[in-house]
């Protein structure tokens, strides 16, 4: 027993470690995932919504904090006890949204590992395994140090954990596992390959012959059958290939910019996913930025998925005149942890991206100035018609 509860000890302290550091690399993106675990369709309690992002920070440092505490023995009765109510209340959360087909990711492991619901309910079951094996033989947990020791490092492992999260919130994730990363190039996270794999879906058309019910099943194919239609349910056997960036888009109100957009150069894009919740003290800042970014021949243009009202409204308040198009808001809450947050593209690489306390560090040397699309069509047609006269 004694040497099972030390197996066990190391194995649930690692995992709550590495699992809480992923989650606190991200704390704004966790917070999304319990919003949605709050949301009406999933446990009904919206009320807690607002409260998401607090919850989310203390869910994490608690989380790294009983890892630790369990490896060196600090307050071993407390520590399993702290275990095995936060691993009992996970295992059901993820049993119902698996059950139910409620929630797609449980975001344990943040960006970093995606795991499906029934593979996330199993995880938490042989934890939930550990610890009852950690709560039976709780009277092998000893500290690892001496009293002293053993509270300074329990007390470090608690500064450390919320001066990180802290950290992240108020400027970026230290490491950005997500498609939007510095570096990664957005329409190629676009692009489904030809050789990816297609969903495989099953067909259960129900049709009336001759007074009876019956159910044909397909792989899509409209069955031949002498009988009145009903109606057809699908299901998803297996999903097919998810690229890398969804739903994201440059849009006015006429037309889709997104291709457009993704070819230019030096472009400067501001992202708000909510004009109506953006940072007083960011959009602040917003003026010299633009005035910088022209001022050196980049392109300024905001993405956003609030209104033309709210729009016009941040644009006169703040006295900025570079163009809000349309985004997704889910998107652009994955685009970056800010609001608003700062990206520069080079033909869609992420070059730089910024949370809004760091806009002083955009790097925006002077480039070489592109000639505006109208000005470009007047020289062209001015060479075609023969006009263009060489210097001898």
């Amino acid at each position: 027993m004694k040497a099972l509860v030390a197996i066990s000890r190391i194995l649930v302290g690692i995992l709550f470690i590495f699992s809480g550091f992923i989650k606190l690399n991200d704390p704004i993106g966790f917070s999304y995932k319990l919003q949605e675990y709050f949301s009406p369709d999933v446990l009904n309690i919206p009320f807690l919504e607002p409260y998401a992002l607090l919850i989310s920070v203390f869910v994490v440092v608690f989380e790294v904090v009983l890892g630790v505490f369990l490896l060196i023995g600090y307050k071993p009765k407390f520590t399993v006890w702290s275990l095995l109510l936060m691993i009992v209340f996970f295992t059901f959360l993820t049993f119902y949204a698996a059950y139910f087909e409620k929630v797609k990711d449980c975001g344990c492991f943040g960006d970093f590992i995606k795991l499906k619901p029934w593979e996330t309910f199993w995880k938490d079951v042989a934890l939930l395994v550990l610890i009852l094996i950690l709560f039976f033989g709780v009277k092998y947990i000893k500290p690892v140090f001496g009293k002293l020791q053993t509270t300074i490092l329990a007390l470090l492992g608690f500064i450390v954990s919320l001066w990180f999260g802290y950290h992240v919130l108020m400027h970026l994730p230290y490491i950005d596992f997500r498609a939007y990363a510095i570096g990664k190039n957005i329409k190629e996270g676009m692009t489904i390959p030809e050789d990816a794999p297609a969903p495989v879906q099953l067909y259960s058309w129900k049709f009336n012959v001759n007074g009876e019910e019956q159910i044909i099943t397909t792989n899509g194919a409209y069955p031949d059958v002498d009988g009145e239609f009903i109606g057809v349910e699908t299901q998803v056997i297996q999903e097919g290939y998810i690229p890398p960036v969804v739903d994201f888009s440059i849009e006015s109100e006429d037309e889709d910019l997104t291709t457009h957009y993704l070819n230019q150069e030096n472009l400067i894009v501001v992202v708000s996913y909510s004009l109506e919740k953006i940072e007083r003290d960011g959009v602040l800042k917003l003026k010299a930025l633009q005035d910088e970014a022209r001022r050196n021949n980049y392109q300024i243009i905001g993405l956003t998925a609030s209104g033309n009202d709210a729009k016009k409204r941040i644009s006169e308040a703040y006295n900025i005149d570079f163009e809000w198009y349309l985004c997704d808001e889910k998107a652009l809450k994955t685009v970056v942890r800010s609001n608003p947050g700062i990206l520069e593209l080079d033909k869609g690489t992420v070059k730089q991206k910024v949370h809004w306390n760091d806009i002083e560090d955009l790097e925006l040397p002077e480039v070489e100035k592109r000639p505006e699309p109208k000005e470009l069509e007047e020289a062209v047609a001015y060479f075609v018609n023969g006009k263009f006269q060489p210097k001898n």
